[in-house]
C-alpha cells in the first residue's frame, strides 16, 4: 500500500453517482465528487458470491472403492471418516460466521432519518446515498460523511465525539457555514438544492476541501464543516447534514485496508508436508505395482488355474496398474482426513481456554477477553515483533496536571524538611481548594506554593493561568449553578482548562465571538478576534483577545521545539532557566508545552486581520496563505512559562513491556501522536532508558535527508560494533544480507524515533531496506505522527523481509489498517469504540493482558499443536507402513493386514480422542513458571518443536514402529503353535495380534508424551484402549454374526487369539522394543542436555521436594540454625545488574544461571544458524531478510 498523493489543485467536473454500490474509485478515475441535495439515484445492487472448495482428494478415494476390481476395501472405510469430518468442519465454520456475521449487521443495521420527499424516513446505513440528507440525534453514530448543514445549537455549533477516528474520547466542535445554519426546518432542508464539488474519496481524516454552490453564490468548506462516519453527535439535541461520501468511500473506510486471509505458518507447513507425503504415497504406490507387476509374470502366471485374473487383466502390466490403484486406497491413511478436523477442534479448545481466562477479565469495564478467530492460536506463541498504538493503548489516554514553571520557578514538587524531594507517597494532603466556589472537587496538586502565588496576586501567576482559561477550543456547559462540565478536543486542554479554573481563573462559557472568564470571583468578558487553531505543522495554537479596557493580546501555547524559536530575544535569561525545567519534566515523562504572549496595537491588527480574511476565502493553497499570515503574528512574543502533563500509563505497562523484551520480543510503537509525548511515553514505559548507548531521531524531510540521518546512525552503530573487533565495513550500495545480521549484534542498545513525513520517504522502495536494518538493529522503535495506512506500510515491510510473525495491538479506527495487516490482531475493548476490536482477531481491555495472550496461552497453543502434529503423523506412518511390509508376503495383491473395520475405527475412534486430549489439555510447566521464566517463549520463535526436521524424525519413528510391529508378530507366528498343538498362524489371527500390539504401543507412546496429565487424559487413553476391546470382542461374536452373517463370518476368533500366552508375550515385545528407545533417548537427552522446560520442570520438582523435607523438620520440632544457601544461589553480578534498572526478573536470571553450559547456548547457536542462512553470499540485496 502506498499513502494517497496529494489531490490536484483543480478537479474536472464529472457527475459521480452516489457511492455506496458504486465500486471504490482509483485516483485516476475520479478527479471529484459532486453531491447534489435532495437528488437521490439509486445505483445497482451488490454481486454476492461465495466459493466452496471440497476436499477433492478423499472423495476421488471414495470413487476408487466404488471400482470392485481397484478397492479391497469396503466403501464405508472411507465415506465414515468423510462425513464426520466434513459434518464438523461445517458446524464450526457456521458458528464462525454466525458470530462474524451477528458483528457485522451491529453496523450495517444502524438506522438512520433520512430527507425523501420531504419526509424523514428510517432507513438502514447500506440504503444511504450520495446527496441524502440526514437527520442525526444525540449520542448516535454518524452514517457517513457528512456535511454539517445545521443544528439545534446556536451558530450551527455541534459537539462530536471521534474515538472510532482517532481514539480520542474528548469532544471536538464542528460548525455549519452560517449560510445553511438556519436551514432547521424540514420544510426548508427540502427545498434545499444546493450543489458541492469537492476533492475524491481519499483517507486523508484531518483535511477536507469543497465548495457549495448555492443560489448562484459559492461557500468555501473546510474539515472544520464536516462530520466524519465513525463519530458519535454528543450533547446536541439534533443536527441535519449532506452526504458527501458513503460506503467505501468514507475516510474511515478508506483508511480502513483490506481484510488478508491469515493462516498461521503451521498451516502453511503442514500443507507442505502434506504435499510431500502424498509424494511418498505415490512412490509406494509406484514401487508395490512395479513388485506386483513382476510377480504376475514370474509366479501368477503358475497359478492361473487356482488364481485366476479378472476379465478386464489382459497382462501383468495391467494388474500392476490396477494394483497402484488398489495400493493408494490402502495406504492413503498416511494423508488422514481426520486431521485437518482434529486441528480445528483442538484451536476451538484453545480459543475457549482464553475466552474463560479469569485472569484476563477486567473488573471495571466488565470486559473478558475474546479469541475472535479460532485458527491463529498457536501462532501467538512464534511473535517476534508487536507493532503498538499509543494513546488509549500504553496509556488511558488521561491526563492530570503535573508540574509548571512560571517566570522561572517551578511548581509541583514537594520538599521534606532535610529538602528531599517527597515521593508520592510520602507526601502530604493535596492542596486545599474551597476558597474556590467553582473548583473541580477531582483535581489535585500537591505544591501549595503555587496557590499562594495566585493569591498574592503574583502578575506573572495570573497571566500564566488567564493565559490557560483563554487560549483553547473547549466548550463550557452548566447544569446546574456551579457545576460546570468541560468538553475538550484533546485531554491536554480538558486538564490545562481544569487546573485554570481550580487556581482560580475559570473559563465559564464562549459564544463565537467573546470568552467569559471568573478571575478570583469577578466575571470578565473578553472579546475574541481571532483563533489560529493548532494542526500537525504548527504544533501550536493561539487566540487574539481584547480585553475589557480594549488591549488586544495574542496568547500562544505550543511545542517547546516551536516556540522557542518565536520568543523576543529579551527573554534569552528566562528560556535558560524554563528550558532546564522542561529537560527536568520531560526526564520523568511528561508532556509539556510553552507558553506566551504579545500585544498588538490597534492599526497593525486591522490590517493584519483584513490579510487573513483574504487568506481564509482563497480558493488555492488557503491553507498555506493561512500558515504564512499565522508565522507572521506569532513572532518576538514573551515567555510566561511552561506547563507539564502527565499521561498516566495503564497499569503493567512497564512491566508487560519488560517481561516481552526478555522473551526477545521487538516492541515497536506506531503513533499518530506527537514526537515529544511520543517519547516522553517510551521513557515512562521503560521501553526508553537513559542508559541507552543513543537515542537516533530522523526527521529529515526530503528524500536525501532522511537517507543521510539513516546512514549516520547506521555508522555510529557500526562504530561501536567496529570497537568489540569485527571489523566490519558499512557500504553503501548492499551486496548482501549480511549487514542485517552484523547490525543487530552490535554493542550497546539504540533505539529509533522517526516522524510520519520522514518515514514515508523511508518506506519507499529505494529506501526501505536501509530503515528495516536500521530499525532491527534498535532495541526501540518509536513512529511518530504516522497515518493509519503508514502503520499498515510498516508492519507489511517488516513481513515481507524478516519473515517473523508479527502481532499488531491498537484500540481505534485509526489503528484498524494495522491489524488487519499484521499476522495477529489485537484489538483493546472498552471506551475507545468498537472498530479496532471489530477488526481484531482477539480482544481484551488492557495492554499487560498481551503477557498473559502470548506467554502462556500463545506458548502453550504452540506446544500443544506442535506435539498433535509429531504423535499424529508418528502414529499414522505406523498404522500404513505395516501394509506396505505385508505386501512383499501377499503377492503385492493388495490385501490388507488389519480388519476393514479396524481400519475405519482406527483414526476416529481408538486414537482420536487421546491425542485430542494432549492437544488440549497439554503442558510442560504451569502458567507461572511461563510468566516467571520468559525464555521460554524462544523455541515458539525459532519455530524448534515442529518443523521438517521434527518431521522427518516422527516419520522414522513411526516407520521403526512399523518394521517392529509387522516382523515380530510374523518371526513369532512362522513356528509357533497353540496350546492344543496347532498351528498358530492364521490371516485373522495375526491381524489381531497386529491391531492389538498397534493400539497398545501408540497408547503407550502418548502417555511418554503427555507431560500434563488429568481427568480426561487417563480416561481417554486408557478407555480408548478398553473401547478397542469391546470392539473387538464384538466384532467376533456370535450375536454380530447372526445379525450380519456376511459381515462378520470369524466368530470368536479374537478370544481364541488373545488367550494364547503366545500371543500376548508377542505383544509384550513388541511394545518394549518400541518404545523403549524412544525411553532411553529421552533419559539421555534431560541428563546430557536438557533444555529449558526441562530445566524448569526440575527446579520446580527440587522446590517441592525442599518445601516437603522442610514440612517434616518441623513436624519433627528440630531446633537451631540452618546454614544459609546464598553463596549456592548466586553469581557475581547480580546486584550491579538489579541497580541498573534494566528491569530483568530475577528468577529469569537465576535459572539461566541454573541451567548448564549446553542447555543455555542451544537456543543462541540456533538464533546464529537462523541468521547466517539469511546472510549466505548469493542472497543479495533483494533476497528476504531472516530474523
Amino acid at each position: 500500500m502506498t499513502v494517497p498523493k496529494e489531490m490536484p489543485e483543480k478537479w474536472a467536473r464529472t457527475q459521480a453517482p452516489p457511492s455506496w454500490s458504486r465500486k471504490k474509485p482509483s485516483w485516476g478515475t475520479e478527479e471529484e465528487r459532486r453531491a447534489r441535495a435532495n437528488d437521490r439515484e439509486y445505483n445497482e445492487k451488490f454481486q454476492y458470491a461465495f466459493q466452496e472448495v471440497a476436499n477433492t482428494y478423499f472423495l476421488f478415494l471414495l470413487i476408487l472403492q466404488l471400482i470392485p476390481q481397484i478397492s479391497s476395501l469396503s466403501w464405508f472405510t472411507t465415506i465414515v471418516p468423510l462425513v464426520l469430518v466434513l459434518t464438523i468442519t461445517a458446524v464450526k465454520d457456521a458458528t464462525d460466521d454466525y458470530f462474524r456475521h451477528k458483528s457485522d449487521n451491529q453496523v450495517n443495521n444502524r438506522q438512520s432519518q433520512v430527507l425523501i420527499n420531504g419526509i424523514l424516513q428510517q432507513e438502514q446505513w447500506m440504503n444511504v446515498c450520495v446527496g441524502d440528507i440526514i437527520k442525526l440525534e444525540n449520542n448516535q453514530f454518524v452514517a457517513a460523511d457528512l456535511l454539517l448543514l445545521s443544528s439545534s445549537e446556536p451558530h450551527g455549533l455541534c459537539y462530536i465525539e471521534t474515538a472510532e477516528l482517532d481514539g480520542e474520547t474528548n469532544m471536538k466542535v464542528r460548525q455549519a457555514i452560517p449560510v445553511t445554519s438556519e436551514l432547521g426546518d424540514i420544510n426548508k432542508l427540502a427545498k434545499f438544492d444546493g450543489e458541492v464539488i469537492c476533492e475524491p474519496p481519499n483517507n486523508k481524516l484531518d483535511k477536507f476541501s469543497g465548495t457549495l454552490y448555492w443560489k448562484e453564490n459559492k461557500f468555501p468548506l473546510s474539515n472544520q464543516n464536516m462530520l466524519l462516519r465513525g463519530c458519535v453527535l454528543r450533547n446536541t439535541e439534533w443536527c441535519f447534514g449532506l452526504v458527501i461520501f458513503a460506503g467505501p468511500d468514507t475516510k474511515l473506510m478508506q483508511n480502513s485496508g483490506r481484510t488478508k486471509f491469515k493462516r498461521t505458518s503451521i498451516d502453511r507447513l503442514m500443507n507442505t508436508l502434506v504435499l510431500w507425503i502424498f509424494g511418498f504415497l505415490i512412490c509406494m504406490g509406484v514401487i508395490l505395482a512395479i513388485g506386483n507387476a513382476i510377480w504376475e509374470h514370474e509366479v501368477g502366471t503358475r497359478f492361473q488355474v487356482y488364481l485366476p485374473w479378472d476379465e478386464a487383466v489382459d497382462s501383468a502390466f495391467f494388474s500392476g496398474f490396477l494394483s497402484f490403484w488398489s495400493y493408494i486406497i490402502i495406504l492413503n491413511t498416511v494423508v488422514p482426513i481426520s486431521l485437518y478436523v482434529s486441528v480445528e477442534v483442538i484451536r476451538l479448545g484453545h480459543s475457549y481456554f482464553i475466552n474463560w481466562d479469569k485472569k484476563m477479565f477486567c473488573m471495571k469495564k466488565r470486559t473478558p477477553a475474546e479469541a475472535r478467530t479460532t485458527t491463529l492460536n498457536e501462532e501467538l506463541g512464534q511473535v517476534e515483533y508487536i507493532f503498538s498504538d499509543k494513546t488509549g493503548t500504553l496509556t488511558q489516554n488521561i491526563m492530570f496536571f503535573n508540574k509548571c514553571s512560571i517566570n522561572g520557578r517551578s511548581y509541583g514538587d514537594v520538599f521534606d524538611v532535610l529538602g528531599h524531594k517527597a515521593e508520592l507517597g510520602e507526601r502530604p494532603e493535596s492542596v486545599d481548594f474551597s476558597f474556590n466556589p467553582l473548583a473541580d472537587k477531582k483535581f489535585l496538586f500537591w505544591d501549595p506554593s503555587l496557590l499562594e502565588a495566585v493569591k498574592i496576586g503574583d502578575p506573572h501567576t495570573h497571566e500564566f493561568f488567564r493565559l490557560l482559561s483563554l487560549c483553547h477550543t473547549v466548550m463550557s456547559e452548566e447544569k446546574n449553578e456551579g457545576e460546570l462540565y468541560y468538553k475538550a478536543q484533546s485531554p491536554d486542554e480538558g486538564a490545562l482548562v481544569t487546573a485554570a479554573r481550580n487556581f482560580g481563573f475559570v473559563f465559564r462559557s464562549r459564544t463565537p465571538k467573546t470568552i467569559t472568564v471568573h478571575e478570583m470571583g469577578t466575571a470578565i468578558t473578553y472579546q475574541l478576534l481571532a483563533i489560529l487553531d493548532f494542526n500537525n505543522t504548527r504544533k501550536r495554537m493561539s487566540v487574539i483577545v481584547r480585553n475589557p479596557e480594549g488591549k488586544i493580546r495574542l496568547y500562544c501555547k505550543g511545542a517547546d521545539t516551536i516556540l522557542l524559536d518565536r520568543l523576543h530575544h529579551s527573554t534569552q535569561e528566562l528560556l535558560n532557566t524554563t528550558m532546564d525545567h522542561l529537560n527536568e519534566y520531560a526526564g520523568e515523562g511528561l508532556r509539556t508545552l510553552v507558553l506566551a504572549y504579545k500585544d498588538l496595537d490597534e492599526e497593525y491588527y486591522e490590517e493584519w486581520a483584513e490579510r487573513r480574511l483574504q487568506a481564509s476565502l482563497a480558493q488555492d493553497s488557503r491553507e498555506d496563505r493561512l500558515a504564512s499570515i499565522y508565522e507572521e503574528v506569532e513572532n518576538n512574543m514573551m515567555l510566561l512559562g511552561a506547563t507539564a502533563i502527565e499521561d498516566k500509563l495503564q497499569q503493567g505497562v512497564p512491566e508487560t513491556i519488560a517481561l516481552l523484551t526478555l522473551a526477545n520480543i521487538k516492541i515497536w510503537v506506531l503513533t499518530g501522536d506527537k514526537q515529544e509525548t511520543a517519547v516522553n511515553i517510551g521513557y515512562s514505559c521503560k521501553m526508553l532508558t537513559d542508559d541507552m548507548t543513543e537515542v537516533f531521531i530522523v526527521t529529515g524531510r526530503t528524500v536525501l535527508e532522511v537517507r543521510e540521518e539513516l546512514r549516520k546512525a547506521r555508522e555510529k552503530m557500526m562504530d561501536s560494533s567496529r570497537s568489540v573487533g569485527n571489523g566490519f565495513t558499512y557500504q553503501e550500495k548492499l551486496s548482501s544480507s549480511k549487514l542485517t545480521s552484523v547490525l543487530e549484534a552490535v554493542a550497546g542498545e539504540y533505539a529509533l524515533v522517526i516522524n510520519g513525513h520522514s518515514l514515508a520517504h523511508a518506506l519507499e522502495a529505494d529506501m526501505e531496506l536501509e530503515f528495516l536494518e536500521t530499525a532491527c538493529a534498535c532495541k526501540a522503535v518509536i513512529c511518530c505522527r504516522v497515518t493509519p495506512l503508514q502503520k499498515a506500510q510498516v508492519v507489511e515491510l517488516v513481513k515481507k523481509y524478516k519473515k517473523a510473525v508479527t502481532l499488531a495491538i491498537g484500540d481505534g479506527a485509526n489503528d484498524v489498517s494495522m491489524i488487519k495487516t499484521a499476522h495477529i490482531g489485537v484489538g483493546i475493548s472498552g471506551q475507545e469504540g468498537i472498530q479496532a476490536v471489530l477488526a481484531s482477531d482477539y480482544s481484551f481491555s488492557q495492554f499487560k493482558f498481551l503477557q498473559r495472550l502470548l506467554l502462556v496461552h500463545g506458548r502453550w497453543s504452540y506446544l500443544r499443536m506442535c506435539k498433535f502434529l509429531c504423535y499424529f503423523f508418528y502414529k499414522n506412518f505406523a498404522f500404513t507402513m505395516v501394509h506396505f511390509w505385508f505386501g512383499f508376503f501377499c503377492g503385492f495383491s493388495a490385501q490388507t493386514v488389519y480388519d476393514q473395520y479396524f481400519i475405519t475405527l482406527y483414526n476416529i475412534v481408538y486414537t482420536s480422542l487421546p491425542v485430542l486430549a494432549m492437544g488440549v489439555f497439554d503442558q510442560d510447566v504451569p502458567e507461572q513458571r511461563s510468566m516467571e521464566y520468559p525464555k521460554l517463549y524462544e523455541p515458539g520463535q525459532l519455530n524448534l518443536l515442529f518443523n521438517k526436521r521434527e518431521f522427518f524424525i516422527c516419520i522414522a519413528q513411526g516407520i521403526y514402529t512399523s518394521v517392529l510391529m509387522f516382523f515380530i508378530p510374523y518371526g513369532v507366528f512362522a513356528d509357533a503353535t497353540r496350546d492344543d498343538g496347532t498351528q498358530l498362524a492364521d490371516y485373522q489371527s495375526f491381524a489381531v495380534t497386529v491391531a492389538t500390539s498397534l493400539v497398545i504401543v501408540v497408547s503407550v507412546q502418548i502417555g511418554l508424551d503427555t507431560g500434563y496429565w488429568t481427568a480426561i487424559n487417563h480416561f481417554f487413553i486408557w478407555g480408548s484402549l478398553a473401547v478397542y476391546f469391546a470392539i473387538l470382542f464384538a466384532m467376533h461374536s456370535n450375536g454380530l454374526f447372526d445379525m450380519f452373517p456376511n459381515q462378520f463370518r470369524f466368530v470368536g476368533n479374537a478370544q481364541n487369539t488373545l488367550a494364547q500366552p503366545t500371543v500376548w508375550l508377542t505383544i509384550v515385545l513388541t511394545t518394549v522394543v518400541c518404545i523403549m528407545p524412544v525411553v532411553a533417548f529421552r533419559f539421555l537427552r534431560l541428563n546430557l542436555k536438557p533444555d529449558l522446560s526441562d530445566t524448569v520442570r526440575y527446579t520446580q520438582l527440587v522446590r517441592k521436594k525442599q518445601k516437603a523435607q522442610h514440612r517434616c523438620m518441623r513436624r519433627v520440632g528440630r531446633t537451631g540454625s540452618r546454614r544459609s544457601g546464598y553463596a549456592f544461589s548466586h553469581q557475581e553480578g547480580f546486584g550491579e545488574l538489579i541497580m541498573s534498572g534494566k528491569n530483568m526478573r530475577l528468577s529469569s536470571l537465576a535459572l539461566s544461571s541454573f541451567t548448564t553450559r549446553s542447555s543455555s547456548s542451544w537456543i543462541e547457536s540456533l538464533r546464529r544458524k537462523k541468521s547466517d542462512s539469511a546472510s549466505s553470499p548469493n542472497g543479495g540485496a533483494d533476497k528476504p531478510l531472516k530474523g
